[in-house]
């Protein structure tokens, strides 16, 4: 496999980019497929910039579409499947997430076998394994425990069946007479510079004289910065391609996390933006059990809605427990098995990402500056 293309679905997110910097890095590399349902004008220019000694391929097409795929896969030797609806709040219709994420996914493990794909690598999320109940604490979960979501929300339903999918496809016979080989890594919060989900927080609270609104204050989290998740993926692809060490980690899942500790996101928020001059609400907080019967009534109040009108509850059952739990996991199997070691340190992490954050706040000083001239 010297010399092998590998094609990156989700090209254009905030991971897949980061993946396709690293596998730019990596000698063996010759082509990089980047697939994305739609790039803008600047993706594309960024990508075309990249071209080096690696050839990088734009491929622009979507996930449900399975010509397309069987079109991208040919000629892959490795698929890297980041690409995902992430919508926990209600935005995007069931259906569509269940599509693109499920079916999207089971298209393009039928297309790897077509063109004789034999390494897939699933991007998979922490919230498959829970936490299911905010008044449940779990720590350092690995991958020798039971944990399974319950949620029939569509996001952490679609990557559970997705995952599933991907696993049960391992072994699976290639149309060349070959073997795909699969692994999952279960991924956390994914932080860092560029994130559009933090871009949102952080310049909400500038609106806010700087208030950043509660994320979680009772909650215990496993995070990771996005360079290290990313490297993640490029180590299991080095180890699904080695024959030596395959064997070990072929259909299996990985827990995915660094060195940043786990804590609250609020503490985790106001860690790594606090001399910008954030802070955390202070106001007394509504009981957990009051806001989870609100989220409920809400919940209700929206599916009897439905059939007239589109109505989002600002938040809900899933959302509160996920940001309210004591959810932590611990990432020993995958320094075991993948020989992981995060590239970046949570200091080196956290000022990179401060960093960023301080360009969000002179950007919005200088829209602010401009609308009073």
């Amino acid at each position: 496999m010297a010399g092998y293309s590998c094609l990156v679905t989700g090209a254009g997110g905030f991971l897949g980019k980061k993946i396709i910097h690293l596998l730019l890095q990596e000698k063996e590399v010759k082509e990089i497929r980047a697939l994305y349902r739609v790039f803008t004008p600047e993706n594309k220019q960024k990508l075309s910039e990249l071209q080096m000694e690696t050839k990088v391929t734009v491929c622009e097409g979507d996930v449900r579409d399975s010509q397309f795929l069987r079109r991208a896969c040919q000629g892959v030797s490795v698929v890297i499947h980041t690409a995902s609806v992430i919508d926990v709040v209600g935005a995007v219709p069931r259906q569509t997430i269940l599509d693109t994420n499920v079916k999207g996914t089971e298209h393009l493990l039928h297309a790897c076998i077509q063109a004789s794909v034999p390494v897939f690598i699933y991007t998979s999320s922490t919230a498959v394994a829970g936490p299911n109940s905010y008044k449940e604490i779990i720590q350092d979960a690995h991958e020798g425990q039971n944990h399974e979501s319950t949620w029939s929300d569509p996001y952490p339903y679609s990557k559970k069946l997705a995952e599933k999918a991907v696993l049960k496809a391992n072994g699976s016979m290639l149309r060349n007479g070959g073997t795909l080989h699969t692994c999952a890594l279960r991924l956390p919060f994914i932080y860092g510079e560029g994130s559009q989900l933090m871009s949102r927080v952080f310049n909400s609270a500038l609106q806010n004289n700087g208030i950043l609104k509660t994320m979680g204050k009772f909650s215990l989290a496993s995070t990771v910065y996005v360079d290290n998740a990313a490297w993640a993926h490029i180590l299991a692809t080095r180890a699904l391609k080695d024959p030596k060490n395959a064997e070990n980690i072929r259909g299996k899942f990985y827990y995915i996390t660094d060195d940043t500790p786990p804590q609250s996101y609020d503490s985790f928020y106001y860690a790594i933006s606090n001399e910008w001059g954030f802070c955390v609400d202070s106001s007394p907080s509504i009981p957990l059990f009051l806001l989870y019967s609100l989220a409920f009534l809400m919940e209700m109040v929206s599916f009897l809605l439905k059939p007239v009108y589109n109505y989002q509850p600002p938040f809900n059952r899933f959302v509160l427990t996920i940001t309210q739990s004591v959810f932590t996991v611990s990432c020993k199997k995958a320094q075991q098995d993948l020989g992981y070691k995060p590239l970046f340190s949570w200091e080196e992490a956290r000022q990179k990402t401060a960093q960023w954050i301080g360009s969000l706040v002179q950007q919005y000083r200088g829209t602010l500056k401009s609308k009073t001239q």
